[in-house]
């Protein structure tokens, strides 16, 4: 059986990066195993610009930044394997995977897993009425537009604004298509404030808040589209259906880490569906790390990598036998407005002098304070003006403020004057019913 120090599985940004800062660190004994004909993952796909500025300093379409790294590992001889399907990995860290070349078991000494994110499907919503054709994930209709030239209809709407589905939008209306516009279930964007402003604002493109596909009708193909408005509990408010003729229907409906290949392993999972980690992105299975959008999905792919640079180091670190997962466990957990928090694990003895915490809000808030806490000892407080679910959040947590003083790092949102609008509410609710 062959033996590598490091097998990275996925030959995406996140993937790249990890085996090149393993390569300068000087571990050379790297395999990258790529399921695509080629390196670079989804990015191949976005022809769009704004990747890079954080990385490169400079603006770059998807295909540019992707082809700087794959220039790279290639320059550096560092190996790997396209066409390549992983089929398992075992708590030994034996990796088995097949392609034309045959069917192969590889023991490493330590894994990395950055196999990326999916796409929420048709079938993951259930909208209700017929099954067509047509119907479409946002990711699959730039695949086959900006990789294929095949551009799948011309009278598109496109359901959540993710930043996939704007970016589509405009996309699909520069190449001539109809967009008659994108519908959000939530009061709220999911998407960039910038995106909004350049893919849908730029081009005219209607943006219905609060508003959902009610049903599809079609008996082959899409022919229309029912939508429907709906109140704070997503329940369907009678009478504001609006029947649109389509022959398209894009879902950009959420984003899902690609972590399947830990199903076996002894490893727990965050509330994002990605594996939990430490503060060195190591799972729960000594020697196995992941970093990038299996973990939770980023809104630039600038902090994939650098995300990917961290688990690379801590590889590396592992390699040498710096790594226990011993000494003062805190747990990390997301309170008060806060979806998630990565990493949800710190070993405070191993942790380096600055500890990141990437999060997102649940909602948009404005004027608010984040707390970092230790227990109910604060150990640091950031005021925004906004924070918004689309944009995920990072702080440096100085090491010498932990105390060891409980075992749980709180992070929780508050906006301020929040007692101001509690006591409107209490108000309000009196005058009514008095």
């Amino acid at each position: 059986m062959e033996n590598r120090d490091v097998i990275i599985i996925g030959g995406g940004s996140a993937g790249m990066s990890a085996a090149l800062k393993l390569y300068d660190l000087g571990v050379n004994n790297v395999l990258i195993l790529e399921k695509n004909d080629y390196l670079g993952g989804i990015l191949n796909q976005c022809i769009h610009n704004g990747f890079g500025l954080h990385e490169f300093k400079e603006e770059l379409t998807g295909p540019e930044f992707m082809s700087r790294f794959s220039k790279a590992v290639n320059e550096k001889h560092i190996d790997y394997k396209l066409k390549t399907n992983v089929i398992s990995i075992n708590d030994e860290k034996i990796v088995t995977f097949s392609n034309e070349e045959g069917y192969f078991k590889v023991k490493a000494k330590v894994v990395i897993l950055t196999t990326g994110c999916y796409e929420r499907n048709a079938g993951a919503i259930q909208i209700p009425g017929d099954r067509p054709s047509g119907v479409y994930t946002a990711g699959q209709a730039q695949l086959y537009l900006n990789i294929y030239g095949y551009l799948v209809g011309k009278k598109v709407f496109i359901l959540g604004s993710g930043d996939i589905g704007l970016i589509m939008a405009r996309r699909m209306k520069l190449e001539g298509a109809d967009v008659l516009g994108v519908a959000e279930l939530m009061p709220y964007s999911a998407g960039l404030n910038r995106n909004i402003v350049q893919c849908l604002n730029d081009f005219n493109i209607p943006l219905y808040l609060s508003t959902t596909v009610k049903k599809i009708i079609g008996k082959d193909h899409i022919e229309k589209i029912v939508l429907a408005k709906v109140d704070d509990k997503f329940n369907f408010i009678d009478g504001t259906e609006m029947e649109i003729d389509v022959d398209a229907l894009l879902l950009s409906v959420g984003l899902i880490p690609n972590a399947d290949l830990l199903n076996n392993l002894n490893i727990s999972y965050s509330r994002t569906k990605g594996p939990v980690v430490n503060q060195d992105l190591q799972t729960d299975v000594s020697g196995i790390f992941a970093a990038g959008n299996v973990l939770h999905v980023h809104d630039l792919v600038d902090y994939v990598v650098s995300e990917a640079r961290d688990a690379a180091i801590g590889a590396y670190k592992y390699l040498k036998g710096e790594l226990n997962n011993s000494g003062f466990e805190y747990s990390v957990i997301s309170k008060n407005g806060i979806s998630y928090v990565v990493p949800q694990k710190i070993y405070i003895d191993e942790a380096n002098s600055k500890i990141p915490l990437k999060f997102r809000v649940a909602r948009p808030f404005k004027n608010v304070n984040i707390y970092i806490k230790e227990g109910d000892k604060i150990i640091k407080k950031i005021f925004k003006n906004a924070i918004i679910p689309s944009e995920m959040e990072i702080i440096n947590v100085d090491k010498s403020l932990f105390n060891k003083e409980c075992h749980e790092i709180i992070v929780s949102v508050e906006e301020k004057n929040a007692w101001k609008k509690w006591f409107a509410s209490f108000v309000h609710e009196v005058v009514i019913y008095s």
